[in-house]
């Protein structure tokens, strides 16, 4: 499954979900949560499940962010979403790998009611939303087996940590940054995919590919998206460029003529073990 881009799509909006459709994202996230009224879930719960029963091909992954545990409606959201054409959720305000062995239950008695193959359903979930949450993301590896990616939120943190802000000049204040990084380490524990969080102004391209440059300089595999124009940015920027492939497939190539090798020189520089590991995922990648 890739997850370069995932897009957030209101989970109650005809005319967003079909140009949603054709914005070239590796996922949907059609939402339950956060961008539906509350007095619109029903509604939403339905398009969703219309959606999954039409059968219309795709060349997106379909995911489906519920809505939290504590809330009391993510039962109703499982009960209307399981179904064949579901692919994933993403589960918001986690607090550790035991609200992710509860959804997992859930979705092994859903999967059975609509006739689905256990563990079809894979989970992401946004594991930085509470201060409980920060404490919590060691639990997360070794991975559930239906766990597929990790991501992080600063607002939702803000707001529980009392923040009046969580960003100046630059970036992100220091405590995000904590949990930017503790995601990415979590995630790659658990080896499922890190996956970078939004960038909030869509009317900032550059901002956004200066961003997702250095989010992939750094290890995340992918970002959240909450606009069809960030889509093609965010595949750009976390696609290896053809000279990352080449010099790749060199290193690669080169150590398997050179079986026992532990270090050789290539394109001028001395390239050891780690490299190769990073070689072999770069192509991985392709």
């Amino acid at each position: 499954m890739k997850l370069r881009s995932l897009l957030f799509v209101p989970g109650d909006s005809e005319r967003k979900v079909a140009k949603a459709q054709a914005s070239g994202a590796d996922a949907l996230i059609l939402d339950l949560e956060d961008s539906v009224a509350p007095d619109r879930k029903a509604e939403a719960r339905a398009h969703v499940a219309r959606l999954l029963d039409s059968g219309a091909p795709r060349s997106w992954s379909f995911f489906v962010r519920i809505n939290a545990l504590d809330t009391g409606l993510s039962l109703d959201d499982l009960a209307a979403v399981v179904k064949p054409g579901l692919d994933g959720v993403l589960v918001p305000k986690a607090n550790g790998a035991e609200d992710i062995a509860c959804f997992g239950h859930y979705l092994d008695a859903f999967e059975t009611k609509a006739g689905m193959p256990l563990g079809a359903v894979r989970i992401a979930v946004v594991a930085t939303e509470t201060a409980k949450a920060m404490f919590a993301l060691h639990s997360y590896a070794p991975a559930h087996p239906r766990l597929a990616a990790l991501t992080w939120g600063g607002e939702d943190l803000a707001a529980a940590l009392g923040a009046t802000e969580n960003r100046e000049e630059g970036g992100w204040t220091f405590p995000y940054q904590v949990a930017r990084a503790q995601c990415l380490f979590a995630a790659v524990a658990a080896e499922v995919a890190p996956i970078d969080t939004i960038h909030a102004d869509f009317r900032d391209p550059e901002g956004l590919e200066r961003d997702c440059r250095r989010s992939r300089r750094d290890g995340f595999l992918g970002r959240l998206a909450i606009h069809p124009d960030q889509v093609e940015i965010i595949n750009r920027c976390y696609a290896p460029s053809e000279a990352e492939i080449a010099h790749a497939r060199r290193i690669v190539e080169a150590f398997a003529a050179n079986p026992g090798a532990g270090a050789l020189g290539i394109d001028g520089k001395m390239v050891d073990i780690p490299h190769l590991k990073a070689a072999q995922k770069t192509l991985a990648s392709v």
